[in-house]
């Protein structure tokens, strides 16, 4: 069931590691997550979260991880086998692996924009443009202006991620990412140690971690810790099972899939550290999420604490890590399906696809906030859940706990598989039907 190309592969466990902490830390950990725990109670919405977390993280994160490895290729070739394993035929599986393949593509071309939003505003922190500024509506209508035309910085920011992923996997993707993620979390903990110093910190760390006992009695609070931790840790049948292809197989999956997932959350808990205490020493409530969060409402605040324009660069570099590490994931799905597909030279299928990327990227550059939405309300769960249909459910009982188990001294208990079939494919579904019917997603 191993697909039979000469695969690119990581230098080294760490580097692994560090490229699926970088893919699932993106701006969901930083726009969202502050907004979300503001607004259902601190620890009220932390605990719904972190359960979430060890369901998906002990499931479909070990999943994804292993069923890339076993068939050494993206989800058109995994699913293929999946199929022909059980039904004798890879034709609907190569089929249905097109649904997140496309979906990767169209995400990252939503995220090449967000990512050349990110690109400009760190140039103006630097500059001190960002610092000169001066109330939310000189904020808002800077940001309105960079939405409607960002050109130069957009093509910045492809440029780099092509860059970078022409390298290959280990010169290219491990190489950057063992830069990029651990400064990342270096500029967020400085960030975060700094802001304990300043006068009504105090009062954010008071809202992050009070428990109000009633508001778990909400169900909204459990729908919205779903999606975050669902969309948090990168659950879309394509990045994670990709970056699990170049795995070899002394390679421990299930702790491999532990530390991303600790580290994810570690990072989320990190942003709400920085921005929630940020807004209480600014005297803000944090009311507003998405893009005006981290391009209107932040900057705002923290050009006005002391320190503020430092603070503002500090902050911009690490979210320019986060966007790069994330974009650079989801661009390697359809890159390597190319290579797949076409037999190409990773340069050559790079091209092609930051070309597209770039193409397609300037045209929808106005309806970004739209495309993102459809992209992750309804492309990402219908990725995620055929991969763990696939994996779970077609390939069968025997195979699945042989591969999850590979290089192990200790198989997984026997919780794990009904665990995996029923609840992690149960909860995938939920995340796909409530994106649907909630309104703006759960994400």
């Amino acid at each position: 069931m191993t697909h039979s190309t000469k695969r690119d592969s990581w230098g080294s466990k760490w580097g692994f590691i560090l490229a699926c902490i970088g893919s699932a830390v993106g701006m969901g950990n930083i726009w969202l997550f502050p907004a979300r725990v503001s607004k259902y109670g601190g620890a009220t919405f932390l605990i719904p979260y972190l359960i979430f977390v060890v369901i998906i993280g002990s499931t479909g994160v070990i999943g994804e991880m292993s069923f890339g490895r076993a068939t050494r290729s993206g989800p058109i070739h995994a699913f293929g086998a999946a199929t022909k394993m059980r039904f004798g035929t890879e034709k609907p599986g190569k089929l249905l692996g097109l649904i997140p393949v496309l979906g990767s593509l169209a995400l990252a071309i939503g995220y090449s924009v967000v990512t050349g939003w990110i690109f400009k505003y760190t140039a103006e922190a630097l500059t001190g443009t960002l610092s000169a500024m001066e109330g939310l509506d000189a904020f808002g209508a800077h940001f309105d202006a960079t939405a409607a035309g960002n050109m130069p910085w957009q093509l910045v920011g492809m440029a780099v991620t092509i860059a970078i992923m022409a390298f290959g996997v280990g010169r290219g993707i491990e190489k950057a990412n063992k830069i990029m993620t651990p400064l990342f979390f270096l500029l967020f903990v400085g960030l975060a140690v700094y802001l304990v110093t300043l006068p009504g910190s105090a009062a954010g760390y008071q809202y992050i971690f009070v428990l109000k006992p009633e508001g778990l009695l909400d169900p909204m609070v459990w729908v919205y810790a779903l999606g975050q931790a669902f969309f948090s840790l990168s659950i879309a049948g394509n990045g994670t099972l990709i970056y699990g292809s170049y795995l070899s197989e002394d390679s421990d999956v299930p702790a491999d899939a532990r530390m991303v997932a600790l580290f994810d959350t570690v990072a989320a808990v990190l942003a709400a550290l920085v921005i929630i205490p940020a807004m209480a020493v600014a005297g803000q409530q944090l009311d507003k999420s998405g893009p005006g969060l981290m391009f209107i409402f932040l900057p705002n605040v923290l050009r006005d604490i002391p320190g503020g324009g430092l603070i503002l660069i500090v902050f911009f570099l690490a979210v320019v890590f986060a966007a790069l590490t994330s974009l650079i994931n989801l661009f390697e799905a359809p890159t390597a399906t190319l290579q797949e597909l076409f037999h190409l030279k990773r340069p050559v299928a790079v091209a092609i696809i930051g070309a597209i990327g770039i193409g397609v990227g300037l045209v929808i550059a106005p309806i970004v906030s739209n495309w993102m939405d459809v992209c992750s309300i309804y492309i990402c769960p219908l990725g995620a859940l055929l991969a763990a249909v696939m994996f779970f459910w077609v390939c069968g009982k025997d195979y699945v706990l042989e591969q999850v188990n590979l290089a192990r001294t200790k198989p997984l208990g026997g919780w794990f598989y009904p665990m995996a079939k029923y609840v992690f494919c149960g909860v995938t579904l939920v995340v796909l039907i409530l994106g649907a019917v909630v309104d703006g997603g759960i994400g």
